[in-house]
């Protein structure tokens, strides 16, 4: 009960912060969602839009009623749903375009700096590194899976005058702009140049403060998200969140390394008489060029840009006292406001669900690539499949948004599960698949990278589709008034369950591995080679180090297995958990919900 009454006590002192507001003007009045009817496309697409009498639900103990929860999400009778689908589009994100194209560039600011982050190990590779050096670089990324524990600083601590998201916004951009200018540099010593060893260690304590800037910069643009966009469209927050970051990790990573490399840019690029042996840019020029693009640009966005919030409802017909808007939280609120997020029931299993879900692709999304490359696939024709992947994860997004954006935006994610498992299979197919078409030079036939390319594409199909789903429905339940903090622990959560899987599977798939020392050129077993030194024992003897039983396999078919298991125990669960009133999710109740 004293707990009771603290929480109503502190709901009390955060909302008598709010007494008085200037009323919302006619641009913040909610858009409305696209008018899309499911009812004859067949029973295997969900049905986003329900009508009246189909709005409750039950759990088995208890029937709730959610209109109030679901009543922003009908359609729009002003929208023709006879028109063509780019008027439709129009009229459904009117108000909300400006915003959108903003968010995209926001994320795919965000997504430069991760994809030059990512490129830096095939850097390193070049260089011929060791795996120990590569851990002590892979610290760089850290700050995406530990920004919750600065999440509810950036939430609370805020200039008036430069607005709650800006005030960490414009300063992180700017140092991101100012980190890449001293890195360009700098950044050719640091790899050592032309022949010399990469400082890795210095090279990580660049990188990780330029990680953490972004980290802090995607709490602040996820917060802004949510009152930027109308409370309807604030669905489409994953989409931008997908395609900005994707287009920018492709600016970053891919277009970096095509552009650095001197056989793509001899191939493609330039005449035969213009060979090189250099690339058209090297990575201090082009750390360089996207420093000032993100000077530039950020400086535009704080000028030209004001904070907005158009998550809650036009307020002329609202009674006085009854408008809602972000909360003015201290430091230590937020994070008791973080730890009481925490003990919600439906963020308990979402906790559980963000966790453990995605250990059923832990083996083929961490072990595949690898597997490739020890097959002697090289590392840049493997990373240039990504430039026939970046349209598709461009345009997923658009594609599926009229689905996500809906009040059951996971239905899209219960259907892409068990696909995505059985891609994981289909992968191991592959990898075993794929030796048989090596070449007598050791090269492949291009039909393999074609069938490689064409698997890659359905496992983003399903991937993409699965992420998109998620972070709508983690738009739609986190409580705009906390939205920092809410989002990005289910965002950080998130990045965990897919971190710690895969780390988990890479170190356990060696002991399911199996070699035997066979003398060269028969199938004469003399000893295991299971170790290194073993390996190089049987190396150095003239013998062959030949893989008996591998790992990669049997983590792929355990995997596979916990993930239907997975599926079973939690498809039910993932269901109820979208039918609950969004007033579940919230730590202190609507101004309109009684005591």
């Amino acid at each position: 009960m004293g707990e009771e009454r603290q929480e109503k006590a502190m709901t009390e002192r955060v909302r008598s912060r709010h007494k008085t507001r200037v009323p919302h003007t006619s641009e913040d009045v909610m858009a409305f969602e696209p008018d899309v009817d499911f009812s004859t496309a067949g029973g295997h697409f969900p049905r986003v839009y329900l009508p009246q009498e189909e709005r409750k639900y039950s759990d088995g103990e208890e029937e709730y009623d959610d209109d109030d929860d679901y009543q922003h999400l009908l359609p729009d009778p002003n929208v023709d749903p006879n028109s063509n689908w780019l008027k439709r589009t129009h009229d459904t994100l009117k108000g909300d375009i400006s915003s959108i194209l903003l968010l995209l560039f926001l994320y795919l600011l965000q997504g430069v700096p991760l994809g030059l982050i990512g490129a830096i190990p095939l850097l390193l590779s070049s260089k011929h590194v060791s795996y120990g050096s590569q851990a002590i670089f892979s610290f760089a990324y850290w700050p995406f899976s530990l920004k919750l524990l600065w999440a509810p600083i950036v939430d609370s601590v805020w200039s008036k005058r430069l607005g709650r998201r800006k005030s960490w916004m414009v300063p992180c951009q700017y140092l991101i702009g100012l980190f890449m200018l001293f890195l360009s540099f700098k950044v050719n010593d640091i790899m050592g140049g032309n022949d010399g060893s990469p400082n890795v260690i210095f090279l990580m304590l660049i990188f990780l403060p330029l990680n953490f800037l972004a980290a802090t910069q995607d709490i602040a643009v996820d917060g802004w998200a949510l009152t930027m966009l109308s409370k309807k469209n604030v669905g489409y927050a994953s989409t931008c969140n997908a395609v900005g970051q994707t287009a920018g990790y492709f600016l970053g990573n891919i277009v970096f390394l095509a552009l650095e490399s001197s056989t793509f840019c001899n191939d493609f690029l330039r005449s035969k008489e213009n060979h090189s042996d250099t690339g058209i840019v090297d990575l201090a020029g082009y750390v360089f060029f996207w420093g000032w693009v993100f000077i530039i640009t950020t400086t535009l966005v704080l000028i030209l840009k004001r904070e907005v919030d158009k998550s809650v409802p036009s307020t002329q017909n609202m009674p006085p006292g009854e408008e809602e808007e972000e909360m003015e939280l201290g430091v230590a609120e937020s994070y008791t406001v973080l730890y009481k997020i925490m003990k919600l029931k439906p963020v308990l299993w979402m906790c559980a669900i963000l966790l453990t879900g995605k250990l059923a692709f832990a083996a083929s999304d961490g072990m595949t690539s690898l597997k490739l490359i020890d097959m002697g696939i090289p590392k840049d024709r493997l990373a240039s499949i990504g430039v026939f992947l970046t349209p598709m994860q461009i345009l997923l997004p658009w594609m599926i948004g009229k689905w996500t954006a809906g009040p059951r935006p996971l239905n899209i994610f219960l259907l892409a599960f068990p696909y995505r498992i059985f891609i994981g299979g289909v992968f191991a197919a592959l990898v075993w698949w794929t030796p048989h078409f090596r070449l007598a030079d050791g090269k492949f036939e291009y039909s393999v990278y074609f069938v490689w390319i064409t698997g890659y594409i359905f496992h983003q199909l399903a991937t993409y589709s699965m992420f998109v789903s998620m972070m709508a429905f983690i738009a739609q339940i986190s409580d705009p008034r906390i939205g920092g903090t809410y989002m990005t622990m289910l965002n950080t959560l998130n990045n965990l369950g897919g971190n710690w899987p895969v780390t988990v599977v890479l170190s356990v798939t060696d002991w399911f591995t199996y070699k035997d020392c066979v003398v060269k050129g028969t199938k004469d077993v003399l000893y295991s080679c299971n170790t290194k030194v073993l390996a190089d024992q049987c190396s150095n003897g003239g013998d062959v180090c030949e893989v008996a039983i591998d790992g990669y396999f049997i983590s792929v078919a355990v995997c596979s297995v916990i993930g239907i298991i997975w599926y079973k125990i939690f498809y039910n669960k993932i269901k109820y958990l979208q039918k609950i009133p969004r007033s579940q999710w919230r730590v202190f109740p609507s101004r309109s919900t009684p005591n």
